[in-house]
């Protein structure tokens, strides 16, 4: 077989763009690497978890108050060993933990980074089949390096992110990231078992067909988001449409259609849920990270979702997030008189 060399693995990518900046110490490339391998073995059990014991209920409750899956576990599992054996991150903190984790060994504690995940976003459609995903995002610390990290590394507003991105695994996995240089994503290629460049500078069309929201609580929802869908819903030809509703429940596989062919992304606070299921840091700011970049915005309705200064660790944030035409177009129905 003849492998193509105009094609830029993750690892070569991540090289190349380490030359562009000579005082750089590599290890952003190489956290962003150590991403990529936990990813490939998380890959390689989604593929087969029909045929083995890894499917449904793990029989416990994460601080979401959400059943734990086994596949979520695994994940968890793999993302935290692979980056606590490198040698560029101080600690993570995970969707599936209560509390952040310092690595607290002599090399972690020279790192400059920590890591925030949900290690399996979507993962109560790992039994039906579904495309699910991994979410990250990357802080600086504001710690001093020599030490363990803290919990205030991880309470960073999102604009501090140094990079955020996602795994989603479906008809072919891909590895998406952004740094505040661009986004950028790579397919898996099974046959040499790398992620390769396939989606270069990826920019967020300003306008797009799909918008996914949740139906089922539309009731729950407050009255200008009602008008809002009431108006997707009622696009014609001369108005930009008709918009077409598009939500799978998984947020990595709607968010990432949207980021590739233009749409919006709503999940709004409910009566019953003010707040929103989403969470700010392993959820909504990196994918806000991602979608700034690529040309887009995000915001909970209120304010700039990067702009948030979190107060906890499992902070839950309501979400609006796609093209930005569409955007501006939610924002003046949500600024209107009720």
């Amino acid at each position: 077989m003849t492998v193509n060399r105009r094609i830029l693995t993750l690892d070569e990518f991540t090289l190349q763009q380490l030359r562009q900046f000579p005082t750089a110490t590599g290890e952003l490339s190489s956290l962003l690497r150590d991403i990529g391998l936990a990813a490939k073995r998380v890959n390689v059990e989604v593929n087969k978890a029909g045929l083995v014991d890894i499917l449904g209920d793990a029989g416990t409750i994460n601080i979401q108050g959400e059943d734990v899956k086994k596949l979520d576990i695994y994940a968890n599992n793999q993302f935290m060993g692979v980056l606590q054996h490198g040698i560029s991150c101080a600690g993570i903190g995970s969707e599936e933990m209560d509390d952040f984790v310092v690595f607290g060994d002599e090399v972690s504690n020279q790192s400059k980074y920590v890591v925030m995940f949900d290690p399996l976003d979507g993962s109560g459609n790992i039994d039906v089949n579904v495309s699910i995903g991994t979410i990250f995002s990357v802080y600086r610390r504001i710690s001093e390096r020599g030490k363990p990290c803290v919990k205030e590394d991880f309470l960073q507003p999102g604009n501090r992110q140094v990079a955020a991105g996602y795994v989603i695994y479906g008809s072919s996995t891909m590895f998406v990231y952004a740094t505040r240089r661009g986004v950028n994503g790579f397919t898996l290629d099974p046959s040499i078992g790398e992620f390769c460049l396939s989606h270069p500078d990826i920019k967020c069309p300003p306008s797009g067909k799909f918008y996914s929201v949740n139906h089922g609580n539309f009731f729950q929802y407050n009255i200008n988001v009602r008008k809002y869908i009431d108006a997707c819903q009622r696009k014609t030809k001369e108005t930009g449409g008709p918009y077409t509703q598009r939500y799978i429940g998984s947020m990595v596989a709607d968010v990432h259609r949207n980021l590739i062919k233009g749409g919006i992304f709503m999940y709004p606070g409910t009566t019953d849920k003010p707040k929103g299921k989403l969470r700010l840091l392993y959820e909504a700011n990196p994918f806000a990270f991602i979608l700034e970049v690529a040309g887009g915005k995000a915001t909970n309705g209120n304010e700039r979702i990067l702009d948030i200064q979190p107060t906890e660790l499992h902070q839950r944030t309501p979400l609006f997030i796609g093209s930005s035409e569409m955007m501006a177009e939610l924002e003046s129905h949500l600024n209107a008189e009720s």
